[in-house]
């Protein structure tokens, strides 16, 4: 059966949350997340891959900033990226994130962020973040995992400082890990 990308609606709530759960294995933290990205009046985009009537995946954008040496520029932050466990591997999660690319350079959007797994991100464009001048918003993200893609907008000479995520963010306590 073929996956379609799609934006995510209101009636994909259910399984978005379920998606999330899954491929994250937590309490639905990371999906209550989701839910209060998706609820913000300045949320971007949300997206959903389905395969017939099931969604197998799911993606966010979310506004951020760069703490610029000049002043603040608002960026994207994709997160979370979440794919069914039993449909991973399938090229799902590099669909969503193109989706999401293409998505967030339509909005006019100079960068895109991410915390994630540096060896699946680096194959697809993504660079680390620190490597550009970036700086983590928190020392609980792993250096390897904060990740950065410049976009057409992207102004190297003037664009590089701390990343500052959006209050939902910190409200959920989803910024890094914690200690087990």
């Amino acid at each position: 059966m073929s996956i379609g990308i799609r934006t995510e609606s209101d009636a994909d709530a259910g399984q978005v949350a379920d998606v999330i759960t899954q491929a994250f294995a937590d309490d639905g933290r990371v999906a209550r997340l989701a839910a209060a990205l998706c609820a913000r009046p300045d949320t971007q985009a949300g997206l959903v891959a389905v395969e017939g009537e099931r969604i197998v995946g799911h993606t966010h954008l979310s506004i951020s900033w760069v703490d610029a040496p000049e002043a603040l520029v608002e960026v994207l932050t994709l997160s979370p990226l979440a794919v069914s466990p039993d449909r991973q591997s399938c090229g799902i999660g590099t669909r969503l994130f193109d989706r999401a690319r293409g998505a967030a350079e339509g909005l006019g959007a100079p960068l895109l962020f991410l915390e994630g797994d540096p060896g699946f991100y680096a194959a697809r464009g993504w660079s680390a973040a620190a490597d550009l001048g970036f700086t983590a918003p928190s020392s609980r993200i792993p250096s390897a995992a904060f990740r950065v893609m410049p976009l057409a907008t992207y102004d190297a000479g003037s664009m590089r400082g701390a990343l500052v995520y959006n209050d939902t963010f910190w409200a959920h306590d989803c910024v890094g890990l914690r200690e087990a």
